[in-house]
């Protein structure tokens, strides 16, 4: 079973930092691509960043510039830094990754349980 933990949340001012991790733990054989996606009250899910097994990033236009996606294979964790911090990136943070379980089956799509990122004075 394969689960997606995320932490590092919480209530920052504008202009602040956070920085949100993402631990996989279960049985993995590989983790494709990572990323991180974002719901805020009354909006659709969106990206907010991916990253693939070999480092290559992708962002939101909203987000360029002030957030970086990176990852350690080595721990399974996935982080996402975010700098200059604004009210509209308040939202529930959910982790995302592609993983094949074991040899011979194929990769599933997993959600981690979110955390709450709240950018307020």
């Amino acid at each position: 079973q394969v689960q997606l933990v995320e932490s590092g949340g919480g209530l920052v001012q504008p202009g602040g930092s956070l920085r949100l991790s993402c631990a996989a733990s279960g049985s993995i054989f590989v983790i494709y691509t990572m990323g991180w996606y974002r719901q805020a009250p009354g909006k659709q899910r969106e990206v907010v960043a991916t990253i693939t097994t070999v480092g290559r990033t992708n962002y939101a236009d909203s987000v360029k510039g002030r957030f970086t996606i990176s990852r350690d294979n080595a721990k399974k964790t996935v982080y996402l830094q975010m700098n200059s911090l604004k009210p509209e990136d308040t939202a529930v943070y959910y982790c995302n990754a592609d993983i094949r379980p074991r040899v011979g089956v194929p990769a599933n799509n997993y959600w981690g349980q979110g955390t709450q990122v709240t950018v307020s004075s």
